[in-house]
């Protein structure tokens, strides 16, 4: 299945700057990840790509410690991982709460298991 392709809308998305010893991010890319994702109350379009996942206009690679998950006592999904996205380093949390969060949460473990297979 290469180059399938992954496609959601995300409740809330957060993206920070990670690890600490990374370049400082501009105010610039500070407002646009605030105005366009960080802030924004409005669903997200994610798309989940073979090496990269896109959130918006944003295009995170070198993905790393992808977590997937369901927390206990509640009805989501969540993944979190360490990406890139153009020089910048970025910590990435994701929650999908729509009815079919169990069906996204099958397809992200099957794309991290076969893009990932020695883990991330």
């Amino acid at each position: 299945m290469p180059n399938s392709e992954i496609k959601y809308l995300a409740d809330k998305v957060h993206v920070h700057r990670w690890p600490q010893n990374t370049p400082i991010w501009n105010n610039l890319i500070q407002k646009q990840l605030g105005d366009s994702i960080n802030k924004n109350p409005e669903k997200k379009q994610i798309t989940v790509r073979d090496k990269t996942i896109q959130i918006e206009n944003f295009e995170f690679n070198s993905l790393d410690k992808i977590g997937i998950s369901i927390p206990l006592f509640k009805d989501e999904c969540t993944m979190i991982f360490e990406a890139q996205f153009g020089e910048l380093f970025a910590h990435v949390h994701i929650t999908i709460k729509s009815r079919n969060y169990m069906d996204i949460f099958n397809q992200l473990i099957s794309w991290r298991r076969r893009v990932f297979p020695k883990g991330s």
